[in-house]
């Protein structure tokens, strides 16, 4: 048997195929819904309302008899010659992100639609995600009704740290939300090969919950600092491998196993990302401290002219403690650090994986000085009564490379202005810092 899809779809059955004619045991028929999901033996029902448009439809046709009393099973056109009352409707489902107004979707669906909107914000690295309403969702309880509420993974990699939630619709197959969920340090590589899954959930207050359908949308299809609006139909989670697919892919595992480990060393590297802003501040003229001095107390050291470090905030950070979660601070260093005066270190926030920290840190020097140096940015989990965990690390200076290089050169060629840059962490603990 042979599927090609195209804007018709066609089956061509080999004629050593047969199938026995109404009224016996159609078992063959049964054979081939075990390649066709969505095949089933009866009239085209509310996945093909309309028998006159549907695409093929498969019924015995009075073919010369081969062996027995058997017929071959002949593909008729909808409109043509039926031959009885075993029709068989084929449709076909690929894409679970399908929208309702495209060629590959269908009319209804029995888990419920979504609509929501997307939009990346280049500039700020944000990915707002607008969760508007769903409907006709399956009923879950025993009221005929469901407790219904949308969460959002990034894929690959989906885990607590990329999870958002929004709030609980109570009692309703029609819900509205209109909540806008925000993931912050998303990069132009993540828009290209990363997809958010939106799953609709059914909440239970004393079992687990359950899941009412899917939908997934690759990220390049957003395109940035445009607003795109998506109605899904929601879809069952993909299947698991059968045992043969297994077997299938065990054929090639080795090479498999080399992406894999290529894929999981990748993911290793990345332990969360952190949002910095650099501002070299430079010196104020004898008429600006004059007046700085007038004005009252504070920013004496800032006369002189140095470094302010911003530490705005963590994303996507690794879990370091057993519930899932963390409980991160962040050390900076200005290296070498004759003095041992340049620690500076954050508020703890307890129990979360993307933290709001907005401190900054003041290093007094010259522009000339600060050239030389080596910014370190650490990223910690506070654990109370032992050693508290590394989370990742950044180093910016001279010598870096990308992101951490761009950042520092960018911030000592515009003194006076504020620069922020998003920074993937490494797992690796910088080889001049001593630990906690």
């Amino acid at each position: 048997m042979t599927v090609r899809r195209g804007k018709k779809l066609s089956i061509s059955i080999q004629e050593h195929m047969a199938i026995d004619v109404c009224p016996g045991p159609i078992r063959p028929i049964r054979q081939i819904s075990a390649y066709f999901p969505r095949l089933s033996p009866t009239s085209p029902g509310p996945l093909s309302p309309n028998p006159a448009t549907s695409p093929l439809t498969l019924s015995p046709g009075s073919v010369a008899s081969g062996m027995g009393g058997t017929h071959l099973l002949s593909p008729l056109l909808a409109h043509g010659r039926t031959g009885g009352g075993c029709s068989l409707s084929l449709t076909s489902s690929v894409d679970t992100s399908v929208e309702i107004n495209s060629d590959d979707s269908d009319d209804c669906t029995a888990l419920g639609t979504l609509e929501f909107q997307l939009r990346y914000e280049q500039l700020s690295s944000e990915l707002h995600c607008t969760l508007l309403r769903a409907k006709g969702l399956k009923p879950m309880d025993f009221n005929g009704l469901a407790d219904p509420y949308v969460k959002l993974h990034l894929l690959p990699g989906a885990c607590k740290a990329n999870k958002l939630k929004t709030r609980t619709i109570r009692n309703s197959l029609n819900p509205v939300w209109n909540e806008t969920l925000t993931y912050f340090g998303i990069t132009e590589e993540d828009m290209h090969r990363k997809t958010l899954r939106l799953t609709v959930c059914d909440e239970d207050k004393l079992t687990h919950n359950e899941l009412i359908g899917e939908s997934r949308v690759p990220l390049k299809r957003v395109k940035p600092d445009q607003t795109k609006h998506f109605h899904t139909c929601l879809e069952h989670p993909p299947p698991l491998p059968s045992p043969t697919a297994m077997g299938e892919a065990l054929r090639g595992i080795s090479c498999y196993l080399r992406e894999w480990e290529n894929e999981q060393l990748h993911s290793l590297e990345e332990r969360g990302r952190l949002l910095l802003s650099l501002q070299f501040v430079p010196p104020l003229s004898s008429d600006e401290q004059d007046v700085d001095r007038g004005e009252g107390e504070g920013g004496e050291g800032r006369r002189s002219g140095g470094l302010c470090v911003g530490v705005k905030r963590c994303a996507h950070l690794a879990a370091m403690d057993v519930n899932g979660f963390s409980d991160p601070y962040v050390k900076t260093y200005l290296k070498p650090d004759i003095q041992k005066k340049s620690k500076h270190k954050t508020a703890v926030i307890k129990k979360t994986l993307n933290p709001e920290f907005n401190e900054e840190f003041f290093y007094e020097i010259s522009l000339s000085e600060l050239a030389n140096k080596t910014l370190e940015v650490t990223v910690w989990d506070y654990d109370l009564g032992r050693s508290n965990d590394f989370i990742g690390g950044v180093c910016l200076s001279g010598h870096s490379q990308g992101d951490g290089l761009r950042h520092w050169t960018d911030c000592l060629k515009n003194p006076g202005r504020r620069v922020e840059r998003w920074h993937i962490l490494s797992n690796e603990l910088p080889r001049t810092l001593s630990h906690d």
